[in-house]
């Protein structure tokens, strides 16, 4: 569904970052700049969590930076849409190759949230989701 504006994309959702000390990161985002801790998963190298830095701004810390990857600390920038399909299909008209077709996922969070995201890349190589959930 596209938004008053005609756009598929309402916003941006969440930036990701994978951390080198998850903990510390989650320490500086939590108690240094008091964000909020929405959901969280995983364990190990595998956990993350959304942060909620305000009027639903996130950033998605991923455990497991320590080595170098070549997109550096940030993994991908998550548009906030109200229709995954339609926002990808757009993307892809535009040009962008898709790397992840639209799929509902129910985390294995705390507190649990279902949402519906797809992957593309852009002319320059960025890695864009498009990111669709009530609960998040």
């Amino acid at each position: 569904m596209a938004t008053d504006s005609g756009h598929f994309v309402a916003g941006i959702h969440h930036v990701a970052l994978r951390a080198r000390d998850f903990d510390k990161s989650l320490r500086f985002y939590i108690q240094g700049l008091g964000f909020t801790q929405k959901v969280a998963w995983g364990q190990g190298d595998e956990r993350a969590a959304m942060l909620d830095a305000g009027k639903g701004n996130c950033i998605e810390v991923f455990a497991g930076g320590g080595s170098p990857r070549p997109e550096g600390a940030f993994l991908h920038l998550a548009f906030s849409t109200t229709d995954c399909d339609s926002a990808l299909a757009a993307a892809r008209a535009a040009g962008a190759t898709v790397t992840k077709e639209p799929e509902t996922i129910r985390m294995q969070s705390v507190p649990t949230a279902t949402v519906r995201i797809a992957f593309c890349t852009g002319p320059d190589g960025e890695v864009i989701e498009f990111f669709q959930s009530a609960d998040i």
